[in-house]
C-alpha cells in the first residue's frame, strides 16, 4: 500500500518532471522483488507503472491472510496491547522502533511474528502462481534474474553470527540445516521417497568434502529453478528478460571468515545498478581471486556496472533492456536450443540456454521436488 501511494504521487506529478506516465518502472530486489510482484498482481495497482523488474527474485508464493492475522495478534499481545479495539490500534502506534526491531528478531534470524507477502483478498486478491498461471496480473513487459550463488548469503549472516570466532558449518550441521528446510508441507516426498523430501536432497547433495559449498548449492538451485518455472508461465503473456549474475569476485560486506566466501551471493549485484552502495554498517571487502582488499567497484567491475545500469534505464524507457532489438540480452521465448539468458559477468556479458541454465541448477532434479501452492 506504501509502494501504491507512492506510484499514485508519480502519476499525479510525473509531468512536472518531464516524465512519462506510460513509462514508469518498479522494481526491486529480494523483498523488493516480492514487493514488485504483489503490485503486478494487485488490481489497486492497474495503470500505475508499466515494468516490472525482479531482482531475486520472482514472486512465487504468498501466506494466507490467517496465518498473517494470527501473527499479527501474536505480534500485538507481545507488545503489549492485545486486543482488536481502537486502543489497540492506538497502543500499537506508539510501540518504540526499538521495541519492533527487538520482537522482529536478531540480525541472524526472523522471528515468529514475520509473515511477509499475503493474499489478503483485496489488495492482493490471488496467489502468485494462479496468476501467472491464468494471466491475472498487470501485464507489462518484466525483467528480472538471480545471481549465481544466492545461498551463500544466508551461510554468511549464520558464520558472522556464530563468533566470536567465525567458524563454518560442518557436515552435521549441514545435514541438519537440509533436514530442516525440506521437511514440511511443502516438501511432502512421496510413494517413490517414503522417509521424505529431505533424505532425497541429501541423498543428491551430500555433505562432501566441504559441507558449506554444497550448502550454496543446496540453497542456490531449487530458487533457480523456481524463478525458471516463472519465466515458462510469464512468457506466455508478456515479454520477458532474465539474467543470471555470474561474477564471483565482487566487493562484499562481510569481513573475511573461515572457509567462506561470497562469490556471487545474494545482494552483490545491487552496488552494479546503485553505484556507491555499500551494504550497511559492516562496510565493504573486495575479493580478488587471491587475495580480499577493502575497496569499491575498479576497472572491469565499472564496465559490467555501466552496461546493467544502461540495461535497466533502457527497460525503463521501452520495456526492452536492449533499448531495441533482441542483442545483447535475448528475449525469454521458452525454445530449445537458442539464447534465453543474459550472464552477466567480468570480463564481458555472454548468453547461455534454457537448457545450460537447467543444467548448471540440476532443474531435473528440482523440478520433481518443488511444490508450488494454487
Amino acid at each position: 500500500m506504501d509502494i501504491q501511494a507512492a506510484l499514485q504521487w508519480v502519476q499525479r506529478n510525473i509531468d512536472a518532471f518531464g516524465g512519462d506516465p506510460d513509462r514508469v518502472a518498479l522494481g526491486g530486489q529480494s523483498a523488493g522483488a516480492s514487493n514488485t510482484g504483489m503490485n503486478v498482481i494487485s488490481p489497486l495497482s492497474a495503470g500505475l507503472f508499466n515494468r516490472a523488474i525482479f531482482e531475486s527474485s520472482p514472486t512465487s508464493s504468498a501466506q494466507p491472510l490467517s496465518l498473517a492475522l494470527t501473527r499479527g495478534m501474536n505480534f500485538a499481545t507481545a507488545a503489549g496491547c492485545s486486543g482488536t479495539s481502537a486502543a489497540t490500534a492506538a497502543c500499537l502506534r506508539a510501540v518504540s522502533v526499538a521495541q519492533i526491531l527487538q520482537l522482529q528478531g536478531t540480525a541472524n534470524a526472523n522471528g515468529p511474528y514475520v509473515t511477509g507477502p499475503m493474499v489478503d483478498g483485496m489488495i492482493v486478491p490471488i496467489t502468485p502462481i494462479t496468476a501467472w498461471t491464468t494471466g491475472q496480473f498487470n501485464r507489462m513487459p518484466i525483467m528480472g534474474g538471480n545471481v549465481q550463488d544466492e545461498g551463500t548469503f544466508g551461510i554468511g549472516i549464520t558464520e558472522y553470527f556464530s563468533g566470536p570466532p567465525q567458524v563454518p558449518i560442518t557436515a552435521a550441521q549441514y545435514v541438519t540445516n537440509v533436514t530442516n528446510t525440506y521437511s514440511g508441507p511443502e516438501y511432502p516426498g512421496g510413494p517413490n521417497y517414503p522417509s521424505g523430501t529431505a533424505a532425497l536432497v541429501l541423498a543428491q547433495y551430500p555433505p562432501g568434502a566441504d559441507p558449506q559449498a554444497t550448502f550454496d548449492l543446496v540453497g542456490t538451485h531449487p530458487g533457480a529453478c523456481r524463478n525458471r518455472h516463472i519465466d515458462h508461465l510469464w512468457s506466455q503473456w508478456v515479454p520477458v528478460y532474465e539474467y543470471e549474475f555470474n561474477y564471483q569476485h565482487a566487493p562484499y560486506y562481510f569481513p573475511p571468515m573461515s572457509g567462506f566466501a561470497p562469490l556471487a551471493a545474494h545482494t552483490i549485484d545491487i552496488q552494479f545498478l546503485f553505484p556507491g552502495w555499500h551494504g550497511g554498517i559492516l562496510g565493504m571487502n573486495h575479493a580478488p581471486p587471491n587475495a580480499w582488499t577493502t575497496g569499491e567497484i575498479s576497472g572491469s567491475e565499472i564496465t559490467l556496472s555501466d552496461q546493467l545500469v544502461a540495461a535497466w534505464t533502457n527497460f525503463a524507457a521501452t520495456g526492452n533492456p536492449n533499448w531495441s532489438g533482441n542483442s545483447p540480452w535475448p528475449r525469454y521465448v521458452d525454445q530449445e536450443g537458442v539464447p534465453e539468458y543474459l550472464s552477466e559477468n567480468v570480463p564481458s556479458l555472454s548468453t547461455f540456454t534454457n537448457a545450460e541454465f537447467s543444467a548448471s541448477h540440476h532443474c531435473d532434479f528440482w523440478d520433481t521436488i518443488i511444490v508450488y501452492q494454487p
